[in-house]
């Protein structure tokens, strides 16, 4: 328990300085071919329909965490027998890799960088990197919107529910949630080719986060404070907009979000050619603007800052208790 922890407080300081470093094999890529191969092979064993694909798309959850922390448990195992420094040392690489505060500052950055510098049309093809909605025909507003919302959504599902599973688990547990997280971003579409298939890793993602989610939030709340935002709106506006969206833990993280800064977010978006109706999270207190993207980062990085403190904090009580 006191490696695991030491282990996260190090991998945590490496994200926050190196982010995703480019040209580094990242073990999300390795979680991804393995997804998109064990989908090819189990569509031609399993029969297409509603069954057959549910039957498929549950044996690839099965298969994807057995193979995605399997590898890296031996491998931790294998090192613990040549030197324990040595799967300390790994485990450090592991919540290093887990965690994606730096790399969401920066890619976020990257859309408020190219509006600034190039123009609307640098923007949207930035804003097209990080979001999976059409972004041709966004104006600015929407531009710096879909950042926003990007950064709020992915405070929980990038940092703080990867670092809450390592706290309970070690890095096995961040790799595990990973692998969920990645099954869904995959297969987990309500569309015609994985409304059966990924039913599986959508429900299991759904569960996945429905702690952390809402943990995320009350520590966005705090941090808003703390960072000098609105904090009482982000509170009111949480307990009053958190279920407006179809997944149960999405709009949370948005819904303080928005309130901290006193702007609205969400509302319809075009995916795929397709619009979709969606409601509006926030009020329109004021018209969004370019350094709403920094100010979401930097309450991103508060909100990772406080959790890790906290939560670290209490793991070390139930260490010294133990």
């Amino acid at each position: 328990m006191v490696q695991s922890l030491a282990a996260l407080i190090i991998g945590s300081i490496l994200d926050f300085i190196l982010g995703d470093p480019r040209g580094l094999w990242h073990p999300v890529q390795g979680m991804g071919w393995v997804i998109s191969r064990l989908e090819r092979i189990l569509r031609r064993i399993f029969p297409s329909g509603k069954t057959g694909e549910r039957w498929a798309g549950g044996l690839l959850v099965i298969l994807t965490l057995l193979i995605s922390v399997g590898l890296p448990a031996l491998l931790l195992l294998l090192l613990s027998f040549i030197h324990p420094l040595l799967s300390f040392l790994l485990s450090c690489i592991f919540c290093w890799q887990m965690l994606a505060a730096k790399s969401l500052r920066v890619e976020s950055m990257k859309v408020q960088e190219a509006l600034e510098q190039e123009g609307l049309e640098a923007g949207r093809r930035a804003v097209s990197m990080i979001v999976g909605r059409d972004t041709r025909d966004l104006t600015e507003e929407g531009v710096i919107k879909a950042a926003v919302e990007t950064v709020a959504e992915n405070t929980s599902d990038g940092v703080t529910a990867p670092l809450f599973y390592m706290i309970l688990a070690g890095p096995l547990g961040g790799i595990a949630y990973k692998a969920v997280n990645t099954m869904d971003s995959m297969v987990g579409y309500k569309n015609e080719t994985y409304q059966y298939f990924g039913t599986c890793a959508a429900r299991l993602d759904d569960a996945a986060n429905f702690i952390p989610a809402r943990l995320s939030a009350h520590f966005m709340i705090a941090a808003a404070f703390l960072a000098g935002y609105d904090g009482k709106n982000a509170w009111r506006i949480f307990k009053r907009d958190r279920k407006k969206h179809k997944s149960p833990n999405a709009a949370h993280t948005e819904a303080v979000m928005a309130g901290a800064l006193n702007v609205r977010l969400a509302g319809d978006a075009w995916y795929f050619g397709k619009l979709f109706k969606k409601p509006f999270i926030g009020d329109d207190i004021r018209p969004v603007e370019r350094q709403d993207i920094a100010r979401a980062c930097r309450l991103e990085y508060v909100t990772a800052l406080l959790q890790l403190l906290v939560l670290g904090a209490l793991k070390a009580a139930v260490i010294w208790i133990l």
